[in-house]
């Protein structure tokens, strides 16, 4: 009985403070985003979603179950993206490094993507909000059932044009840009070019991300403590503005989504002049 009594008192102490934590939380939200809401807003985030292992490993879990929470993260940032009038994410969900990891994993890893796109499939979302979703990287590195998948997302999304997802899987920004200049290399070859046709513009249409209204990423968002940019967006990403943080991509929480918006806000693009 005592050890209830007491149990029962710091229950009592306890709760009052937690919901004023809370409450402060929901405050300084709400005034986050008021600011936020001030300032222009980045037409493409892209997103590198680091730290769903390191996540697992502190709690005692295995990786995928990392990757699965991290899925859900993803889910719910899109909505904020969308909330805040975000036309374009780019979601770093598998890099062509990611596939050397070991085989559990991995089939963990493709096993996941796989629900998660057929989920994206019938999420009505994507419809209501005329979501174009698009898959990036090299497919030919991923099991046929996922490339099915992802060619059957893009068409049922070809037509819509209000807000614009890419999903980069099996991809690596320098196989992206060596596949860009050997089909730029093979129009000089037909006569379609001539070498000096071959600018900054002509190497852009040959990108993944050359269909999108804003090709180049305003914001790159990196998670979980990492500085560095891992192979991701490095021709698109040249004058992005990076913010990096320490909070690993499960735990993300939309009060850490809009303190990233708004560093963004906070710096004077320059474009290198």
């Amino acid at each position: 009985m005592a050890l209830r009594r007491s149990a029962a008192r710091l229950v009592l102490w306890a709760l009052p403070r937690l919901l004023s934590l809370s409450q402060a939380y929901r405050i300084y939200e709400k005034y986050l985003e008021s600011q936020v809401r001030r300032g222009a807003v980045p037409r493409h985030v892209a997103i590198i979603m680091d730290g769903n292992r390191r996540w697992a490993r502190q709690k005692g879990l295995p990786p995928w179950l990392g990757h699965d929470e991290g899925a859900r993260t993803a889910e719910r940032v899109l909505d904020w993206c969308r909330e805040l009038g975000i036309r374009v994410a780019t979601l770093y969900a598998l890099s062509t490094e990611n596939l050397n990891r070991p085989p559990e994993e991995l089939s963990q890893l493709l096993s996941l993507l796989q629900r998660r796109l057929k989920l994206l499939l019938e999420d009505r979302r994507v419809y209501e909000h005329r979501i174009r979703v698009k898959v990036i990287g090299d497919l030919e590195l991923l099991p046929a059932h996922i490339r099915a998948l992802a060619g059957e997302l893009e068409r049922r999304t070809a037509s819509h044009n209000s807000y614009y997802l890419n999903l980069a899987i099996a991809y690596g920004a320098r196989r992206e840009l060596v596949e860009a200049f050997r089909r730029l290399v093979e129009e000089v070859l037909r006569g379609r070019m001539r070498p000096e046709d071959i600018t900054e513009e002509a190497i852009g249409k040959f990108l993944y991300t050359s269909s999108l209204p804003f090709p180049e990423p305003d914001l790159i968002l990196r998670t979980a403590g990492e500085y560095r940019l891992s192979n991701f967006l490095l021709w698109q990403g040249a004058y992005s503005e990076l913010v990096f943080m320490d909070v690993p991509w499960p735990s993300l929480r939309r009060i850490d989504f809009l303190r990233a918006i708004r560093i963004y806000q906070e710096r004077h693009r320059r474009f290198g002049r």
